[in-house]
């Protein structure tokens, strides 16, 4: 992120961070904004423009406030201007036509696809590789991300969006849900090459593998 930030600023161009296309109704949502509040801090601080793409009605008040706020925080007031903070459309056709519009001829040095998206993934992301954008993406879409790995300089992979936003926020709850996460995740791992080892002893002795170990283990 850094990179792109420190590329506009060199090249006197503007970034573009685009939340996605989803409403709050999808966690995807706010933690591409968090992430945006970072990317938006750091463009504040070199005095970059950041473009914020909007498609929710319902988001366009909350993206515009807080990169409002993050300018305030640097005392950059200059940098934000309201109307950086656009509505484009509530049509994903609409809205992926004009936000490749932007990127062309704004010539966009970096952009940022954080959240939730659809087929318009591919177009917006092959519009930034044209005009030779640094571009970093993370979505949990499944669908989406071989776009974004094929067109895109850095991508994050599904659940690595909340991960990145929650490190990035610096949020207390929301670091201690991603370690608890990542602590039981690899107990199941650990648990899992156990059983394995064990079945694959009691193979090789010519035994029936026991797990009533296993369920005991559970029911503690």
């Amino acid at each position: 992120m850094e990179e792109a930030v420190g590329r506009a600023t060199e090249m006197g161009r503007s970034v573009m961070f685009v939340p996605g296309i989803a409403d709050f109704n999808n966690m995807a949502t706010p933690a591409g904004l968090q992430v945006m509040q970072y990317v938006g801090r750091q463009c504040a601080r070199f005095g970059v423009r950041m473009i914020v793409p909007i498609l929710s009605a319902v988001v366009l008040p909350v993206a515009r406030d807080m990169y409002q706020e993050v300018c305030r925080a640097e005392d950059r007031m200059d940098v934000f201007d309201p109307n950086d903070v656009r509505f484009l459309s509530d049509s994903q056709s609409a809205f992926a036509a004009a936000a490749a519009g932007i990127i062309e001829r704004d010539r966009i040095a970096g952009v940022f696809y954080f959240g939730s998206f659809g087929f318009e993934s591919l177009l917006l992301a092959e519009t930034g590789q044209r005009v030779g954008a640094i571009q970093v993406a993370a979505t949990n879409d499944a669908f989406q991300i071989p776009f974004f790995l094929c067109a895109c300089d850095y991508t994050l992979i599904g659940e690595e969006l909340f991960a990145a936003s929650a490190y990035l926020g610096r949020e207390p709850t929301q670091l201690g849900s991603i370690s608890g996460q990542d602590i039981g995740k690899l107990a199941v791992c650990l648990l899992i090459v156990v059983g394995a080892a064990a079945t694959l002893l009691a193979v090789l002795r010519g035994e029936s593998p026991d797990f009533s170990w296993v369920l005991g283990l559970l029911g503690q």
